[in-house]
């Protein structure tokens, strides 16, 4: 049995031979057929194959913590439309290179729902990779300095499922915002991009440096096949803490909310404000 399972370590399926020596056993003990035998044997190798196949992918994706759709709290965000995110859950966007927008306040679930696709397409052997935006752009301007560029958004554009997170929070340069409508051409319609942004479309020309032209000629590649998600009100961060913290008020005596990015919006709870800017975006979809 030592030589069987020294051969079969060597021939790469380990399962079967830190198995063999017990399914022996058990074969004998429930005379199970040779075949039977030799057919479960080998389907716990393709299992722990497959395990090993799924995990490689998932590492190789870089997610920053492990989010699943089945762990997303839909009741906080009871607006989501969760028949949407189960037909996305399915894949079907991935075959036909659509991409997917995560849109609303700091704190609303949006990297935890692209995160939670991005999973279900390793769990398919996807190709993924999940980036912050200041990151992904920071290398791409790296790229232009040693000549690499090129080859960089092959490798990107080879991706299945190319998650950008944190898009907005952070302005870019001009140079940065050619990059990256370089990169969202480089796979318009040839591979899926998911996006999270804390900014509605219509202020995406101050994302981009304030050149309204690219961020028009970005969203126009983006959003011809794509998947909106808004998702609204406050932080689920801060669900357990809000009744601690003072109210926060301007220098007018008005309430005020401050996003990640430093803006101020006055007026009304955070449902309404982003309310009155859904109608605007979903005249662009």
């Amino acid at each position: 049995m030592i030589h069987l399972q020294e051969d079969l370590k060597r021939l790469g399926l380990n399962t079967m031979a830190a198995l063999v020596d017990s399914e022996v056993d058990k074969a004998v003990k429930s005379q199970a057929s040779y075949t039977a035998f030799l057919q479960h044997l080998v389907g716990e190798e393709l299992v722990a194959k497959a395990d090993r196949s799924i995990n490689a992918r998932i590492a190789k994706a870089r997610f920053p913590a492990i989010r699943t759709l089945d762990a997303f709290d839909f009741g906080f965000q009871p607006r989501l439309p969760v028949a949407l995110v189960k037909e996305l859950a399915g894949l079907d966007f991935l075959d036909w290179a659509e991409n997917v927008c995560a849109v609303g306040p700091p704190g609303t679930g949006k990297s935890h729902l692209l995160i939670g696709l991005a999973v279900k397409a390793c769990e398919a052997r996807k190709r993924v990779l999940f980036t912050h935006a200041p990151a992904l752009l920071d290398q791409m301007v790296a790229c232009t300095v040693d000549g690499s560029l090129g080859r960089r958004l092959r490798d990107l554009q080879r991706l299945d499922f190319l998650v950008v997170d944190e898009l907005g929070y952070m302005p870019m340069d001009s140079r940065r915002a050619d990059l990256f409508f370089q990169l969202v051409s480089a796979r318009y319609e040839r591979g899926s991009i998911g996006v999270t942004t804390n900014k509605p479309f219509d202020q995406w020309g101050q994302v981009f440096g304030g050149d309204d032209v690219i961020a028009a000629a970005i969203l126009d590649r983006l959003l011809h096949h794509s998947h909106i998600l808004l998702t609204t009100g406050p932080s689920y961060r801060m669900k357990d803490k809000a009744s601690q913290l003072p109210p926060t008020s301007s220098a007018d005596g008005t309430n005020c909310l401050h996003g990640r990015d430093g803006e101020e919006e006055h007026g009304g709870p955070p449902e309404a404000h982003w309310g009155r800017r859904q109608r605007k975006e979903q005249a662009l979809t």
